[in-house]
């Protein structure tokens, strides 16, 4: 499955590579000074991407008992940022050329911002969420890595996104029109997209932990649901906004904007912390087996146990320690729940394994010490 998976990603960087890459270069050929809106373009590129790259500090830092492999994240990113970006953009222009033509300049903008974006940039997004459960689900453990996943995908779209929008502000109305909207995407409403695609990854990480065939179908589904009826509310009150005229209604959305973020960031840090508690109960029979001694059960449980395995006597090869400590408190959790549904689950198979590579890292680490 990880190699028909790793096959799939790879089509689907190819084929959305080819197609972001014709939707950015077509412009530069019908535009009357290509030169100047490649520059304007660049310029964008290099005010979106590092912003971004600081952004992906925040679910890194989020992400502290059972951190993602960099490598997935990466596949999370650069899925975003090319794959969802280039067929996503090709769709919505369809759709919104159609939509001209039948309905017209104000119809065609009310089509594209709130139907086609919401219903098609959070289906190519998700895609990669619900891949990550049915060809890494090793890597896949619950609603806290949805949401981590989640945010890589869509910080990587934001990024290409902005590239977009800060090079068409610098071409048609200069610098001030440029400030405007890296104050609005950039400053302002940094995390839309995030917050959009987590609840595809709340949905996604609820199917995992669930053993009801019908939750691990709907959860999905109403994630999905979700995250395209907040996408098409922001969108739509842009569109009202600027059809009224009047930054009051836009005012007033952003208000009950910021308070839904924060809402959604206590219920992460929540999220979070319930994952801690559960390594730690499934770890505490391992102290009594003598496979973890106490103080290591809290280390492992720590919220900067990474940090302090790492910053301590043991270096590398304690922080590599927490990690397997950690994944086999999440293995058994598992494995007790599938137990429960009267289920098979892989996870049963790395809970030996990850034994034995604690008794080994803790054997390299005394011996490192002495």
């Amino acid at each position: 499955m990880r190699i028909l998976g790793a096959i799939l990603w790879s089509l689907g960087i190819l084929v959305g590579g080819l197609l972001l890459l014709l939707f950015l270069m077509l412009p530069l050929f019908s535009a009357k000074d290509p030169f100047s809106m490649l520059v304007h373009m660049t310029i964008g590129a290099a005010i979106a991407f590092p912003a971004c790259f600081v952004y992906l500090w925040v679910p890194v830092i989020v992400d502290r008992y059972d951190p993602e492999p960099w490598w997935a994240l990466a596949m999370a990113f650069l899925w975003g940022a090319i794959t969802a970006c280039g067929f996503s953009g090709w769709i919505n222009t369809i759709n919104g050329e159609i939509a001209l033509g039948i309905l017209g300049k104000e119809g065609a903008e009310f089509v594209g911002a709130v139907i086609s974006a919401p219903v098609f940039e959070e289906a190519t997004k998700g895609i990669f969420v619900l891949g990550m459960l049915i060809f890494l689900r090793r890597e896949f453990d619950g609603v806290v890595d949805g949401v981590i996943y989640a945010t890589f995908v869509a910080l990587g779209f934001a990024a290409t996104e902005n590239v977009l929008y800060y090079g068409r502000a610098l071409q048609g109305g200069g610098l001030e029109a440029l400030g405007v909207v890296v104050f609005l995407r950039g400053v302002l409403a940094p995390w839309g997209h995030p917050l959009y695609t987590s609840m595809i990854g709340l949905g996604v990480g609820i199917a995992r932990e669930t053993n009801s065939s019908a939750l691990k179908f709907f959860a999905p589904v109403g994630g999905y649901c979700l995250a395209v009826g907040l996408h098409a509310i922001w969108n739509g009150t842009a569109v009202l906004s600027g059809w009224l005229n009047s930054g009051a209604i836009f005012l007033i959305m952003l208000i009950f904007w910021f308070f839904f973020l924060f809402a959604f960031g206590i219920i992460v840090i929540l999220l979070v912390r319930r994952e801690g508690q559960i390594i730690r109960k499934h770890l505490q029979d391992e102290v009594l087996l003598g496979n973890l001694s106490k103080e290591e059960l809290e280390l492992v449980c720590s919220p900067f146990g990474r940090l302090k395995a790492l910053t301590g006597r043991g270096g590398s090869k304690a922080k590599r320690f927490v990690d397997a400590a950690s994944r086999l408190g999440l293995s058994k959790w598992h494995a007790a729940r599938a137990m429960q549904g009267k289920k098979m689950t892989i996870s049963t198979d790395f809970i030996v394994p990850l034994r034995q590579e604690l008794a080994r890292l803790r054997a390299e680490i005394q011996g490192r010490v002495r």
